[in-house]
């Protein structure tokens, strides 16, 4: 008599095996008899969905018949021989297992990610309150950004400030589709530098000399990237329109996208409307 943790064969009836198993064991033959037209009469009256719905809901099924987690066989999706139902459950609890630690090893890495973030916005803050003059704001801002952050460029400008700052370098260049534009920027943008004006206001991170207006042009040229950033008052009600526009720039295509997470760059907005409010009239 075969093992019953062996596959189960089907026994040609002409061959003695079966006729000398069932004179030793006549209980064990009627048992076979009794499954065998279980199984034909599962067969003909239940269909798939049945039968899975079953043994969801009789759970202890597999209790009752556990020699069935050996002999039941199923396909390998991996292309192998057949295997047992408990090895196909551990296959796939293997599976889990690597998808959970890829995502795992994933929210790590945003992990370490964000607390760098955090430690980089955190020294930025600083270096913008120690700032006394509101004049040398604009300037504080713009270079912690880029020395702090490692932004290539960046650069802001303002408008509608006081008297004393009119004719300052940061209120220049801005025209009336910088403002129509920051205006309608309800989020930070971040993506492709398609000609943006903006960009002209960027210069290279490291120069030795001022080149003019040439210069501004190969530099907003080389600009592949760019975040754009609406400064509005914190005092003004409902969302105020935008007296600012602060901008980052990268010849890395990837380092601003449009599929990025703008959390961070919302705090620096934030922030930054906060201490160049101290330019706008009282």
């Amino acid at each position: 008599m075969k093992s019953p943790i062996e596959p189960i064969r089907p026994i040609k009836p002409t061959e003695p095996t079966e006729h000398n198993d069932a004179a030793r064991n006549p209980n064990r033959a009627a048992q076979q008899q009794d499954s065998n037209e279980a199984r034909n009469l599962l067969a003909e009256t239940m269909n798939d969905r049945e039968v899975a719905d079953y043994l969801l809901a009789n759970p202890e099924f597999f209790a009752e018949h556990a020699e069935l987690l050996a002999t039941v066989r199923l396909a390998n999706p991996h292309g192998k021989a057949a295997v047992s139902l408990q090895e196909r459950q551990m296959d796939m609890l293997r599976e889990k297992n690597k998808h959970l630690e890829r995502r795992l090893a994933e929210l790590l890495r945003y992990g370490h990610e964000n607390d760098s973030i955090a430690s980089k916005f955190g020294r930025w803050t600083t270096r913008v309150m120690a700032e006394r003059d509101p004049g040398a704001l604009p300037r504080t801002i713009s270079t912690g950004l880029r020395d702090v952050f490692d932004v290539p460029q960046a650069a802001l400008r303002v408008w509608d400030v006081s008297e004393p700052y009119s004719q300052a370098d940061f209120t220049r260049q801005v025209g009336e589709e910088v403002r129509i534009f920051a205006n309608s920027l309800a989020t930070p943008y971040c993506g492709a530098n398609t000609g943006f004006e903006a960009a002209q206001w960027l210069t290279p991170a490291v120069s030795a000399v001022a080149g003019g207006d040439a210069d501004k042009e190969g530099a907003s040229a080389a600009i592949e990237s760019i975040a754009l950033i609406a400064l509005r008052d914190p005092e003004a009600a409902n969302e105020g329109a935008a007296f600012g526009l602060l901008v980052m720039g990268s010849p890395d295509s990837r380092r601003f996208h449009d599929g990025m997470a703008t959390d961070f760059l919302t705090q620096i907005g934030a922030l930054a409307s906060a201490a160049l409010s101290r330019l706008l009239p009282r």
